[in-house]
């Protein structure tokens, strides 16, 4: 179990920052606006030669019991309880607050290992404000600048007594091929807002790991977890709803949604969750047609069928309303669910295992071949300007999605419309169904260009 530490102290003192520094990447959204933090986020540190796990949390503040500022200090609770070790951070350009003081001796309760960060350090306010810090009890301040990196020298003298030193050897470990393949699935949970995603990730973990509330919106970070489901593992992604463009005006909701997008890029499999009551509307077919543009695997999960009336032929009524809305993504896999009563979370778990076998799958090229002669024969490509299209052979390129060559003469001229029934035909013969297919196509160099034509 690697060391574990959990930054903690009062709304936008720069924790998600100090979070983002250590983890060398911009996982955490960061903005002047306090609260920007909800569910707690854990990350993989490094600090020089020190690897340990990092835990960025909500900013402690105090709420009536229920509320949703009330649920967020249990998160941080939770990740207290879960750490090593404590980095109780404040701002030193304003100094100490009340709240301050009181979240030192919430600090103090916890019975562990707490290093005090006097963050926001450069300049001479931030020099003062560090000197005030000594009044919390708990031990010298170390002065530091999240944002601009000063002050991680001194944090590590501090952190390495703590932590123990990585061991290079491990360090240097190359992946086999059988870690590869047991490695997690990476699985992204988009949607609309307010469509269950984070009621369904908790039902999979088992425990409220996630933020939910009946107001749209209270995701904003995309927090990744781990589960395992049947012997397999999964990293899974709840993502900020995705709204329409004209509708997003808030700079920290373009913030969420920007970073929902990525969790999509990271994604291998991605789980468009719909609220069956209200499915297939506009929003729902542009994330969908981001989905397979991005080319990941794409399986529907149909939230809250609980509250649907239950007449016979509703699932089959499904399947045919995905083929006509989605026809770029034909066979997607559709799973109604309810992520509140836990109904379904079998049929989509082992859905997004096959949709990523498929979104991995190699056709054989003796197999392709044979398709492809077939595919012409039945269908000769039309001709152009009288002129007829030669199309000469096709080969997989790649997996992650199926991408293929078709080397051809004149690309430029070949209608759209038969690449969308070359790949149809691909989909229905090599069992392809939702997960995009890409066909490219490059001309075959002619072997006589380079001969000049003899003068008369």
């Amino acid at each position: 179990m690697p060391f574990t530490i959990a930054i903690i102290g009062r709304p936008n003192v720069g924790k998600s920052t100090l979070f983002n520094r250590l983890v060398g990447q911009k996982l955490a959204l960061v903005d002047d606006m306090p609260g920007v933090t909800r569910d707690r986020r854990e990350g993989e540190a490094k600090l020089f030669d020190l690897n340990f796990t990092i835990i960025d949390t909500a900013g402690l503040d105090e709420g009536p019991k229920g509320s949703l500022t009330a649920r967020m200090q249990e998160q941080t609770e939770t990740a207290i309880a879960l750490a090593d070790a404590l980095f109780f951070v404040i701002d030193a350009r304003i100094g100490l607050t009340p709240a301050d003081r009181a979240f030192a001796d919430f600090a103090r309760r916890a019975d562990k290992p707490v290093l005090l960060l006097a963050n926001k350090s450069e300049g001479k306010h931030g020099e003062l404000g560090a000197m005030e810090s000594y009044a919390l009890g708990l031990g010298d301040p170390i002065q530091i600048s999240a944002e601009h990196g000063e002050g991680m020298g001194e944090l590590y003298d501090a952190v390495s007594k703590l932590v123990p030193p990585t061991d290079d050897e491990e360090d240097e470990h190359e992946e086999t091929d059988e870690e590869r393949a047991n490695r997690p699935i990476r699985v992204a949970i988009v949607g609309r807002p307010n469509a269950g995603k984070s009621t369904l990730i908790n039902h999979l973990l088992g425990e409220e790991r996630l933020l939910t509330s009946p107001e749209a919106g209270t995701t904003r970070d995309s927090i990744a977890v781990e589960i395992e489901w049947k012997g397999r593992g999964f990293r899974i992604f709840d993502t900020a709803g995705l709204r329409r463009r004209s509708r997003i005006e808030e700079k920290l909701e373009k913030l969420s949604v920007a970073d929902a997008l990525r969790a999509v890029r990271f994604a291998e499999v991605v789980v468009l969750m719909m609220d069956a009551q209200n499915r297939f509307e506009e929003q729902d077919l542009r994330i969908a047609d981001l989905i397979e543009r991005e080319g990941r695997a794409l399986v529907i999960a149909v939230n809250k069928w609980d509250l649907m009336d239950g007449n016979p032929g509703q699932i089959s009524m499904l399947r045919r309303d995905a083929d006509h809305w989605l026809p770029q993504v034909a066979g997607a896999p559709i799973v109604a669910v309810s992520g509140l009563m836990g109904e379904g979370i079998d049929r989509l778990m082992q859905a997004i295992i096959e949709a990523y076998a498929i979104w991995n799958r190699r056709v054989p090229t003796a197999a392709l071949n044979r398709w492809f002669e077939q595919a012409i024969a039945d269908n000769p490509p039309p001709a152009v300007s009288g002129r007829r299209l030669k199309l000469n052979y096709i080969t997989q390129t790649k997996a992650r999605p199926p991408s293929f060559v078709l080397f051809c003469s004149r690309a430029d001229a070949i209608p759209q419309s038969y690449l969308r029934y070359l790949t149809n035909s691909m989909r229905e013969t090599f069992e392809l169904p939702g997960t995009p297919v890409r066909i490219t196509l490059r001309e075959k160099a002619n072997p006589f260009a380079h001969k000049r034509k003899r003068p008369n």
